[in-house]
């Protein structure tokens, strides 16, 4: 009983990373938005931040007006990155994958503040 119940214990403690992985690699991508929204030298004031709801980050983009628009999902428990196809709901084909390096490297280094890095090439 005590062997299955350290076995539990491990795999929830690898779970919890991957967890704080994915959000420490999503607020990295809003980070990235950010940096290459200001190197644009647009007018506007835009901030990129996280709401996180039960199955999903939503990277959301807000004007300085307050009006916000959802700019990608992240999955909390893959960080598997989705266009957006409403703002309650992501897209069907994934993206980009936070947790594997090479996708992230190349999310990130594609990544634009307006988003055209989602789409399927």
């Amino acid at each position: 009983m005590t062997t299955e119940f350290a076995d539990y214990v491990a795999t929830q403690d690898a779970r919890n990373d991957i967890q704080l992985n994915v959000r420490k690699f999503t607020l990295m991508l809003c980070d990235a938005l950010q940096m290459d929204f200001n190197k644009k030298g647009h007018t506007l004031e835009y901030k990129y931040y996280i709401e996180s709801g039960r199955k999903y980050h939503k990277i959301i983009m807000e004007t300085e007006a307050g009006s916000k628009s959802v700019h990608a999902f992240v999955d909390k428990k893959t960080g598997e990155v989705y266009k957006p196809a409403s703002y309650k709901a992501p897209a069907k084909i994934v993206r980009y994958n936070l947790l594997e390096i090479a996708s992230r490297e190349q999310c990130f280094a594609r990544a634009d503040w307006a988003g055209s890095y989602l789409y399927v090439r």
